[in-house]
């Protein structure tokens, strides 16, 4: 909200001018409405390994994340930037695997890696796009905007940052209006019409998509109902679905109906157990035979899994230069390989001011933040890296920016992150105006992950209109 000088930054100054205005307990009455709006829409997340599995209410933070229209029009072009070479990555190690031969990747960190799926090598998705729905995470220091993550497979909380912008329609509308916010609802038509574009070929009329849950025990299921609700598609379980002649059918009370487009949000390995995992009994027998005769298109397609692996992250700037020819607009995070022998040696000798990272882990699990772990969490975790350093990056401690957030009767800064949503079809990669802010709620932590106690804000994008 301020700058380094200390002065409110432009962005924030209608902001900063309210928040002085607005009586502390109005601002707390509106926070506590959001909360009970949530709580009766069932916007719910659950927490995998506690003790009590219930759902829980993600916390909502009313003070939005100001981002100028000019910030916003360089992140964007940053992400399709970056989303494309990834596409083309994919593409490329599924393929001819230039960037391998090239040895600008070295072969085992993709041939060998737990996300990359050899049936992929005989399967080219429609309009070759891997990746059609993206998520990338970005912090913001004093020097810019950086990327802290790419998430590829099935990444989440796009119900959020829609659900934020509701809440904020209904808590502040003139407060909107003032700011002249740009809309984030424009995502579900980019979804729409994705899901059109990479339809197999010769389907008659509008294609039938579905969204593939794992069921309601999944940890993001009111997204995965939310979005076939606001998709107008059915949710379905893999028991819904069966193949039959290379093509998938729906189960329905007038008969079998062929599907065309599934968005999946069940992992890879649970897929399909004729090519994946045997004993699954989430996915669909036959998926991947209908996928290979390309009578069904897989959203996000299998695979994907290697380009936002953590270790392979760290090339990514690497990445965008062989396959556009440009640097990369967005900037990694400076990030050690411990796989490489002295970034291991220097990760060792300085893992306590270092955040750790398992390179195949997400939603802030396997991960030290060094500054803030006690001495036998840092001991552990060396024992850990030594042990398997193939296994682990690390990073160095970001001062992040920081957010005006109520806390309780006050309001205290909190660090943010930024999760930009990106849908890509073969026509164009389209950014929506906005994304999820997400925050740390406790007072100096850098975990911004539901999982690890972190809320959420609106994003608001200005218009330059």
């Amino acid at each position: 909200m301020t700058g380094e000088d200390g002065a409110v930054r432009p962005a924030y100054e209608r902001l900063d001018a309210w928040l002085r205005e607005i009586p502390v307990d109005e601002l707390e009455r509106r926070h506590a409405a959001a909360e009970i709006a949530f709580r009766r829409l069932g916007i719910t997340f659950a927490v995998y390994g506690e003790e009590s599995a219930d759902e829980k209410i993600i916390p909502f933070d009313v003070l939005p994340r100001i981002v100028t229209s000019d910030e916003f029009a360089g992140l964007e072009a940053g992400v399709i930037q970056r989303i494309e070479a990834l596409n083309q990555f994919l593409a490329d190690i599924y393929g001819p695997q230039e960037i391998l031969k090239a040895g600008i990747i070295p072969d085992e960190l993709v041939l060998a890696n737990s996300q990359y799926q050899p049936a992929m090598t005989r399967i080219r998705p429609p309009g070759g796009i891997y990746s059609h729905i993206s998520g990338i995470d970005m912090v913001r220091t004093a020097e810019g905007f950086f990327v802290l993550e790419d998430n590829l497979r099935t990444p989440s909380g796009v119900a959020y940052m829609l659900e934020n912008r509701e809440a904020m329609l209904r808590l502040f509308p003139k407060l909107l209006r003032e700011h002249r916010v740009r809309p984030v609802d424009t995502y579900i038509d980019h979804l729409q019409d994705m899901m059109r574009e990479v339809a197999p070929r010769g389907v008659r009329g509008d294609p039938l998509g579905v969204v593939l849950t794992p069921g309601s025990l999944n940890s993001a299921y009111y997204e995965h109902s939310f979005l076939a609700d606001r998709l107008g598609v059915e949710l379905v379980e893999g028991g819904d679905l069966f193949a039959s002649g290379r093509c998938i059918y729906m189960r329905t009370t007038e008969g079998p109906e062929r599907v065309d487009v599934i968005y999946r949000r069940i992992d890879d390995d649970y897929l399909d157990p004729l090519e994946f995992r045997p004993d699954s009994i989430l996915g669909v027998a036959g998926l991947m035979d209908a996928y290979e005769a390309g009578n069904v298109t897989i959203v996000n397609a299998p695979g994907t899994g290697v380009a936002d692996d953590k270790a392979i992250y760290s090339y990514v700037p690497d990445i965008v230069k062989f396959y556009s020819g440009k640097d990369a607009s967005l900037q990694n995070v400076e990030t050690w390989r411990c796989r490489e022998p002295d970034s291991l040696k220097y990760v060792l000798e300085n893992i306590g001011e270092l955040v750790v990272k398992r390179v195949d882990a997400s939603g802030g699990y396997g991960m030290l933040i060094g500054p803030a772990a006690t001495q036998a969490e840092i001991e552990e975790f060396r024992s850990r890296v030594k042990a398997d350093p193939d296994g682990y990056i690390a990073q160095p401690t970001l001062a992040l920016s920081t957010c005006p957030t109520v806390i309780g009767k006050n309001i205290a800064e909190r660090h943010v992150d930024l999760r930009a949503f990106a849908v890509s079809s073969p026509d164009a990669v389209r950014v929506v105006p906005g994304g999820l802010t997400r925050v740390a709620l406790k007072d100096g932590s850098l975990v911004v992950n539901s999982s690890q106690g972190g809320g959420t804000k609106d994003s608001w994008v200005l218009s330059d209109a």
